[in-house]
Order: C-alpha cells, then structure tokens, then sequence
C-alpha cells in the first residue's frame, strides 16, 4: 500500500500529463502559486505597497514557502520510485543534487534564512533568490522545457558567436581607447571604460553618455555599429532556428506515437479477428466431423442390416459401408 502511494504521489509530482487529473491540478497550483509568490516579491520593494499590504505580503511568502517545502519533501521521498535513485539514502542524495532540486532548495532556503536570521547584512541579496522560483515552472511549462532544449541544442553556435562578439569587442575598445584617449580622457580613460562604449555601441542601444568625437573615432564608432546589427542577429537567427527544428521534432514524435498506437490497435484488431475466425473455423470443423461420423455410423448400419447375413468378412463390410458413405457425400455435396 505504501508502495503503491509513492508510485501514485511520484507521477503526480514527476510527470505533467493532461490525461491524469491530479497531475494537471498540482501543475497549475504550483504554477499560479510561483506567480503570485513573485508577484508578491516584486510589490514588496514598492514603499508604498509594502507598507499597506505588509501582513498580506508575509502571508504570501509564508504559506508559499510551506507549500514548496512539502513539494520538496515530498519529491525526496518519493523519488527512489526512479531506479536511477532507488537506494533509500544516496539515492535520495543524488536526486538533490539534479539541478531542478538544487533550484528547488536553493528558492525555498530564503525563508529560513530570514527567519532564523533576520539580521543578516546581506538580506536583501538572499531575498533576490526568491526568483529562482520562477525556474521552477520549467517542470510544468512545456514552452520553458522547449525553450531550455533549444538553448542546449544551439550551445556550440550561441558559444561561438559568443566568442565572436568578445573579441570584437576586445578590438574595438582597445582601438577607440588609443584613438580618443588623448582627445576625451575622461570618457575613455581605459580599455576598460572604452568597452563599456563597445558594448553600448555593439548592441545598438546608444545611451549617449560616451560618445567619440574625433573623426576617426566617428568613423570607428560608425562601423561597429553596423557590425552590431549583423553580428547580433546572429543568435536570434540560431535561436529561431533552434526552435523550429524542436518543433517539427516534436511534430513527428507526435505522429510517430499516433502512428504506433494506431498500428498496436489495428494489429490487437487483427489478432481479435484471427482468433474470432480460428474459433468459428473450429466449430465448423467439429460439427463437419460429428455430422460425417454419424453418416459413416449411418452407413456402417445399413451395410450390416442389409448385408451381413450374406457377407461374413468384416473387411468387406467396412469397404462397403466406405463406398456407401464417398457415394452418399458425392451425391448430396455434403
């Protein structure tokens, strides 16, 4: 019985199947309830809000963080169901240590933390963790689980244009700098400040706060920024791309499952159509053979009633009564 309530309590957790109705609920609880835990973050840093809602806010965050908490619990216990983490105990240490559970430890730990230490220095950088829940609907949303194989799928292309990007911006900076140093200090004092124009510049954003002003720095500036508009492009492309691959991926493992259940069901069809006709096919035989044994029976008589007071040889009786019944099945194509 305990057995069987880990394997019920694990599919519900576990899996997000629409066709079983626990497990739809529990994803659209926790999905909301990670919502308005956020939702709820994000208007406690408002002075205005945190101060007329504080005792909602709180209550928000506590109950949320009980709920998680259990969620957790629950998850390591019912996890050796898994055969990868069947052990009672580094079974259970493995699975914490996948990196939905860290995520799952890692969004509940601010609480405790604030509770028993409610004069850390550092509270509000622990509160910010409270976000990480919102990597915890990548078990319940199917677009964060495509989005999250796409980017692993494209992680070679995204890092080499990746790498691409940082070296141009190695290289513009460290020109910029020696052409505008003399003429603009205080705005490219350094490489350092001069990549903070680069990247200012290469994703085409222009704040304006540096800006070159000799006419080769114009002319420099001029071409990155033409080269940021095609060099970041680049991962959207991948990206796009990416996610067009996973969906027609997804398309024909949907209709390679459709296909495959249809072929189970026609042959579970055939198989019941060939079983229905090898039983009607037995039933015919077995009444063909009692009906031609009551024939041959039929003539074995009428040769000995007939005949037996001439013919003493039952051999001849047998052939007789043989010939009688392949005359009579002849005749009347029985």
């Amino acid at each position: 019985m305990r057995k069987q309530l880990k394997t019920i309590i694990y599919e519900i957790l576990e899996f997000s199947e629409n066709k079983n109705f626990y497990s739809l609920l529990d994803d659209i609880f926790i999905t909301c309830l990670i919502l308005i835990n956020v939702a709820a973050f994000i208007a406690s840093t408002s002075p205005h809000l945190s101060q007329e809602y504080k005792v909602f806010l709180e209550n928000i965050e506590i109950v949320s963080s009980l709920v998680f908490t259990i969620e957790y619990a629950l998850r390591l216990w019912v996890c050796t169901v898994d055969r990868r983490y069947s052990h009672p105990l580094w079974g259970r240490f493995r699975y914490s240590l996948t990196p939905l559970s860290i995520i799952d430890l890692i969004s509940i730990l601010p609480f405790y933390a604030l509770l028993l230490f409610p004069n850390l220095s550092f509270v509000n950088l622990i509160r910010l963790l409270r976000l990480l829940r919102l990597l915890k609907m990548s078990r319940y949303s199917e677009s964060v689980r495509t989005l999250g194989a796409v980017l692993y799928a494209k992680k070679e292309e995204l890092i080499a244009t990746a790498f691409a990007v940082f070296i141009l911006l190695i290289f513009a900076s460290s020109v910029m700098y020696f052409v505008e140093y003399e003429a603009h200090p205080k705005a490219f004092g350094s490489i350092l400040d001069s990549m903070w124009w680069g990247v200012v510049t290469l994703t085409t954003v222009g704040y304006g706060d540096i800006y070159p002003i000799t006419p080769l720095g114009k002319l420099l500036g001029a071409m990155l920024a033409f080269l940021g508009i095609g060099i970041f492009a680049l991962p959207a492309g991948i990206i796009a791309s990416g996610f067009s691959e996973e969906v027609q991926r997804r398309k024909q493992e949907k209709i390679g499952a459709n296909l495959d259940q249809s072929a189970n069901c026609q042959s579970v069809q055939m198989l019941g159509e060939v079983e229905i006709g090898f039983e009607q096919q037995q039933r015919a035989i077995a009444l063909y053979v009692e009906s031609s044994a009551d024939l041959m029976q039929m003539c074995i008589n009428s040769a000995k009633q007939k005949l037996g007071s001439h013919i003493e040889n039952e051999e001849v009786l047998r052939d007789l009564a043989i010939h009688l019944y392949n005359e009579t099945v002849r005749k009347f194509q029985l």
